[in-house]
């Protein structure tokens, strides 16, 4: 089977897919109850210091309402404990995300019989259970490939719908960095040699697993932090609701031990002590839902937190497929004869450039795109990383020997130097206009019996991606510097940073200069992302602290990376950004929004306590809760409620906007600063009105 690879490739970028997260539903919180009664194990409730105070305190008021049972000791207790339970709820109905993510993959392991080589020209059927890294196994139509390795040998294309959802089948070929393939997908032409990876139990569909289920999910610094300064704040409320105790005793209204655990639950940071694992999950959830898989939520949250972006111009700024767009003859040069001498040149380079030629000169001079008998007998010289030439050599008029070579400016120069010839002043202008104008000069030249000669200049053109200045510039608005990495001449890149609008480049790098420059960026106290698909990227993507790995790429760099993007789309680094940030904003307005809820309650609860002792806080009793046992029913009873309320604002995210700092502090101090104040005050007042016929 003859495989179109040009339009396979349009074909793939033409239908972008997502995995879709589905919207937040009853349904889900109902399919997540189940698995949130199960979390009420105190061992998990433990993790989260906050929590397990609410479910000590639960315990404590069941059994204070066994001994002294009245409605309100038992409304109380139900309601305490449905505050862990709607907690627990949170969690669950993240985890229940990524767990039907999970299930969806588990179809794709399945126990598929390899065919491992075991000699030239032998081999043996084996379980995909018994192979080994290094084991080499064929692979051909209509089979599964048995497991996670690289193509060594052959070329097909391979349906990866199980793992990306991308219907559009994918090229997979030995050498370069479209080599490596991924267990349980299918090949659907041809045939492929793959060496294996990764031992059974430790492949990407096994680590995907483990990830989308949170299983291998570890608390972020920023978790952590967050978390002691909730147990903080529980312990200096806890302290005050003790020594309120002590205090409504000597002034006559000695307040029992329900009223205390109930007043001490609706003053510490509940909501966002319910609603923060979720957050978390959340977010690792929302890059899955863009065919992003995060190997840690420490790397979500660093995203959130980049200051420095490092993207490859070709593929990701550009659109990657340079093509001859003019040719530029040599004083003395027809336009016939340098469109022959590039056709020529051009005949044995299989790169899209090579063929962009050929058909250039076809279109326009009418020139065969085959090569005829007598250029079938030519010795054809392809394209090395030491040369940086292609082209050919052949018997001309007479039986004269010519060498024709096509390639870099520098490496013909040097070609034709060592034959005693020179490039004309012309020539070197026309090179350095067209590297200024952001496009490739490749130069063709001619060797014979007369000596060597420069025949013209092929110029060859990368456009830029429509929007991307637009990005840049939002990713500006962010507090985020991009940098251009290629490996083009500087007057090139040059040219195409000022097109597409980043803020600086790096011309000519190698991996060495991608490392040095992420160093050096690290050490200047900046978080640094990357996005990389070949080998040579993986140890930029090691030492980046969010490096994207595409999946289409080598194993090394899958392996290096912290995350992979499983539609290798390299602008998608962009989206991780902004998932990141959206992150950390969504945790920082919860936050906001539980400290002002808690300040709120203080307000709210305490004047209605102490009111009927000290009449002077009648006028702080601004809502007029009737007694102190229904102004405390009524804000354990909304405290519940508003984590419910809260978990698809918690899963969605908040909204993320390329603001400054101080811009973002302020939105959240009048977004969820206010609305944490106001929203406690109508909701416990609504829900006083409904209980307060029902207190004794």
């Amino acid at each position: 089977m003859t495989i179109d690879l040009h339009s396979h490739r349009e074909t793939i970028a033409s239908h972008p897919h997502r995995v879709g997260g589905g919207v937040f539903s009853p349904r889900q919180l109902a399919e997540a109850l189940p698995g949130a009664i199960r979390k009420l194990d105190p061992r998990h409730v433990a993790r989260n210091p906050v929590m397990f105070v609410v479910l000590v305190g639960s315990a404590v008021a069941t059994v204070a309402a066994m001994v002294e049972p009245t409605l309100f000791a038992w409304s109380i207790a139900a309601w305490l404990w449905f505050t862990v339970l709607f907690a627990n709820l949170a969690e669950s109905v993240a985890e229940g995300r990524g767990k039907a993510q999970a299930a969806s993959l588990r179809k794709v392991k399945q126990d598929t019989t390899a065919r491992r080589l075991t000699g030239p020209a032998a081999e043996e059927s084996v379980s995909a259970t018994e192979l080994r890294v290094g084991d080499l196994v064929v692979v051909e139509t209509g089979q599964t490939i048995p497991g996670d390795g690289d193509v060594i040998e052959g070329i097909a294309t391979v349906d990866e719908s199980a793992i990306t959802g991308e219907s559009a089948p994918v090229i997979r070929e030995s050498g370069g960095d479209r080599c490596a393939v991924t267990g349980g997908t299918t090949v659907l032409s041809d045939r492929i040699v793959v060496r294996i990876t990764a031992p059974p139990g430790q492949t990407f569909v096994d680590r995907m697993i483990a990830l989308v289920e949170g299983a291998a999910r570890q608390k972020t610094p920023n978790e952590i932090a967050l978390n002691i300064l909730l147990a903080a704040l529980t312990i200096v409320f806890l302290l005050a609701v003790v020594a309120i105790g002590p205090m409504s005793a000597y002034a006559g209204a000695e307040q029992g031990p329900v009223e205390l655990i109930a007043l001490l639950v609706c003053l510490i940071p509940t909501t966002i002590g319910a609603l923060l694992s979720a957050i978390g999950i959340a977010g690792m959830d929302r890059l899955v839902q863009r065919n992003v898989l995060a190997m840690s939520g420490r790397a979500v949250e660093a995203a959130g937190d980049i200051d420095t972006l490092l993207l490859d111009k070709t593929g990701t700024i550009t659109y990657g497929n340079r093509r001859a767009t003019a040719l530029h003859p040599a004083p003395g040069v027809t336009d016939l004869e340098m469109a022959s001498a590039a056709r020529l040149s051009s005949l044995s380079d299989g790169t899209p450039e090579g063929r962009s030629i050929v058909e250039l000169c076809a279109e326009r001079f009418h020139l065969d795109p085959s090569p005829s008998g007598a250029e079938r007998s030519a010795e054809f010289v392809a394209f090395t990383a030491h040369t940086r030439m292609s082209g050919l050599d052949t018997a001309g008029d007479a039986g004269i020997p010519v060498r024709i070579r096509k390639g870099a400016a520098d490496a013909v120069t040097r070609w034709v130097a060592e034959q005693g010839g020179r490039i004309p002043e012309a020539v070197s202008t026309v090179v350095d206009d067209i590297a200024r104008g952001g496009g490739t000069p490749l130069v063709v030249a001619r060797s014979d019996d007369r000596g060597a000669s420069v025949v013209g200049v092929v110029e060859l053109s990368d456009v830029v991606k429509p929007g991307m200045a637009q990005r840049f510039a939002q990713l500006r608005a962010m507090g985020i510097r991009t940098v251009m990495i290629t490996g083009d001449n500087p007057l090139t890149a040059k040219a195409i940073a000022a097109e597409a609008g980043v803020d600086d480049f790096l011309a000519e790098a190698t991996p060495e200069d991608k490392l040095a420059l992420i160093r050096s960026e690290q050490q200047g106290g900046r978080l640094v992302a990357m996005t990389g698909d070949g080998t040579n990227d993986a140890p930029a993507l090691a030492q980046a602290d969010v490096g994207v790995a595409m999946n289409t790429g080598t194993s090394a760099a899958k392996e290096a990376g912290n995350m992979v993007d499983l539609d290798s789309d390299p602008t998608k680094l962009i989206e991780v950004v902004e998932i990141g940030k959206q992150l950390l904003i969504t945790r920082g307005a919860l936050t906001t929004f539980s400290l002002a809820n808690d300040l709120a309650k203080y307000f709210a609860i305490l004047p209605a306590l102490f009111s009927g002792i000290y009449p002077q806080l009648a006028g702080l009793n601004i809502m007029g809760l009737a007694t102190p046992q229904s102004a405390i029913l009524s804000a354990v009873i909304f405290n519940a409620l508003v984590i419910v309320a809260l978990i698809p604002l918690a899963l969605k995210g908040v909204r993320y906007r390329p603001a400054n700092a101080s811009s973002l502090l302020g939105r959240n101090l009048l977004v969820y600063g206010l609305g944490g104040v106001i929203t406690p005050f109508v909701g416990i007042w609504l829900i006083d009105l409904v209980v307060r016929l029902g207190i004794g």
